[in-house]
């Protein structure tokens, strides 16, 4: 495995990080395709075995479940100074006042209880899972400073939102001598190119990696066209699958996926691993998460560090992308509003 920096950081880690959110028991998030702990511990002992030191999970996933099994494993398989450490905050944990969000109260409340169920002293890596419009920035970035100061965090993260919004909070942390950002996990794949509008070359002038969610499109780019929406997980997304893949897309979408495939034939290696490969080769991405549900997931996602591409290949996978006028950023209000549309009667706050 070759190590690289997060973003300008000396943090060293591998090219491939492990999501976490594929792991929690189902009774307690997902019990279509979650794994249990039992089906879970051989993958993480895997990916530690194929020299992956990075992990990403949040306190939401599984309701806390993800954290507890991703914990128990690290503990039991690999040194805790060799791995890094990545969790999330702000979604609801809990009901009544306080229970969600981004305030001072959430963060010293929540960083506590995911430092329990992972069972660590310290976060390498604590990100922020959107942005909160209900508490004033200034209040979010200084507490989250105080956990860097308290040696309870190593670094800050973010996660998607609107570039100008990233660029402000930059702009604070500089101006009051915050604790900075040097993060940002973003939504990013052959198929989902619009952040290359701003959110990628502000990074890019910032010094900002990022760490790419859903880099198989949901599995889409996993599969030939016919397949591309028959995963356990796209089939359950619902509306947030459409706003991440609209269907005035499909053409494009079919082209791209039907390139992969022509690409994956020429260098006799799997879909999956060409779609990471052309990940590695934008110069902003640090690692993509991979969602591993099995031993060959996790060695493809090795492997396509291996594969290298052509000119001519990135143009072929490229070149059928049919940009999204209407496309908002992926915000935690455009991800509402998108359910709210295709569910009636649905109230989400």
């Amino acid at each position: 495995m070759r190590y690289i920096k997060l973003g300008t950081t000396g943090l060293d880690v591998s090219p491939i990080a492990i999501g976490a959110m594929t792991y929690g028991e189902p009774d307690r998030g997902h019990p279509v395709w979650s794994k249990g702990e039992d089906e879970a511990r051989p993958l993480i002992q895997h990916a530690l075995e194929a020299g992956i030191n990075f992990f990403d999970t949040a306190n939401m996933y599984s309701n806390g479940s993800s954290e507890e099994i991703l914990g128990r494993a690290l503990k039991d398989f690999a040194d805790r100074d060799d791995v890094v450490v990545a969790t999330k905050l702000r979604h609801p944990m809990r009901t009544g006042p306080n229970g969600r969000g981004l305030s001072r109260k959430a963060i010293m409340a929540e960083v506590e209880h995911s430092l329990r169920r992972l069972g660590t002293d310290y976060l390498d890596l604590y990100q922020i899972h959107r942005n909160d419009h209900s508490t004033p920035w200034e209040e979010t970035l200084e507490a989250l400073s105080d956990l860097v100061k308290s040696g309870k965090v190593r670094y800050l993260g973010a996660s998607s939102m609107h570039a100008w919004e990233l660029a402000k909070a930059l702009h604070l942390q500089k101006q009051n001598g915050w604790a900075r950002f040097v993060s940002m996990q973003d939504h990013y794949n052959l198929l989902a190119r619009e952040e290359e509008r701003e959110m990628i070359p502000l990074c890019l002038d910032e010094g900002v990696g990022t760490i790419i969610w859903s880099p198989l499109a949901r599995g889409r780019l996993a599969r030939g066209w016919d397949e591309a929406r028959s995963t356990a997980r796209s089939e359950t997304d619902g509306a947030y699958a459409d706003l991440l893949y609209s269907p005035e897309q499909e053409a494009s979408n079919r082209a791209i996926i039907e390139a992969v495939g022509q690409v994956a034939q020429r260098h006799g290696v799997s879909r999956a691993q060409i779609a990471l490969a052309w990940l590695r080769r934008q110069p902003v991405v640090t690692a993509p998460l991979v969602g591993a549900g099995s031993i060959q997931q996790i060695d493809e996602a090795v492997a396509s560090l291996d594969v290298e591409l052509s000119d001519d290949d990135v143009l072929a996978l490229e070149a059928p992308y049919t940009p999204r006028h209407d496309w908002q950023g992926i915000s935690d209000e455009a991800e509402m509003e998108a359910i709210r549309r295709r569910v009636p009667g649905m109230a989400l706050s």
